[in-house]
């Protein structure tokens, strides 16, 4: 796989949770939660992006997130559950994904906000038709997703070096 084929990421925000009284980590999607991560699967399939790669954080919400997701894919891609994930920053996602193997064409990255939005603002160098003005319009609600593209390997990637492709976002 060359590493002049443009690459794609997409960014996938956890659906909605609920609040029992569990220890963060540990709280499960809301129903509403259920239904948007199944809707937004399907949404994820609609793009034709073939995933080589999901890295999914270790939180039960953003498991369950992509348990229902994933059932809509034509085609299950790897999926590695990450602990890095977990509140981290956007520049923390960045050093994760520059670990990536270059074999690994196109990665869905199933996590949390801040980081999820602050990752898609930051590597969004331009963008395509009016994707940003949605993104900047919706914010990063829960199971919203980007899709990003650049060219270069998982090593060079860096602030400003993609171009936002798409963003969906449930409906309120």
């Amino acid at each position: 796989m060359s590493v002049a084929e443009p690459r794609r990421i997409v960014l996938f925000r956890h659906a909605k949770a609920d609040w029992p009284p569990v220890p963060d980590h540990e709280r499960p999607l809301a129903e509403r939660g259920r239904m948007d991560a199944a809707v937004a699967g399907r949404k994820l399939a609609d793009t034709g992006v073939a995933f080589d790669l999901a890295l999914c954080s270790t939180a039960v919400r953003t498991r369950e997130t992509w348990k229902l997701a994933v059932q809509e894919f034509p085609q299950r891609p790897k999926t590695v559950y990450e602990e890095r994930i977990y509140e981290a920053s956007p520049g923390e996602l960045i050093a994760l994904l520059n670990e990536t193997p270059d074999d690994a064409q196109n990665i869905l990255l199933v996590g949390h906000n801040p980081g999820i939005q602050g990752l898609a603002d930051i590597l969004a160098g331009a963008a395509e038709g009016d994707a940003r003005e949605r993104m900047s319009r919706r914010g990063y609600p829960a199971a919203a997703f980007a899709v990003l593209s650049f060219t270069g390997s998982w090593k060079s990637l860096e602030p400003g070096a993609g171009t936002l492709v798409d963003y969906w976002a449930p409906t309120e």
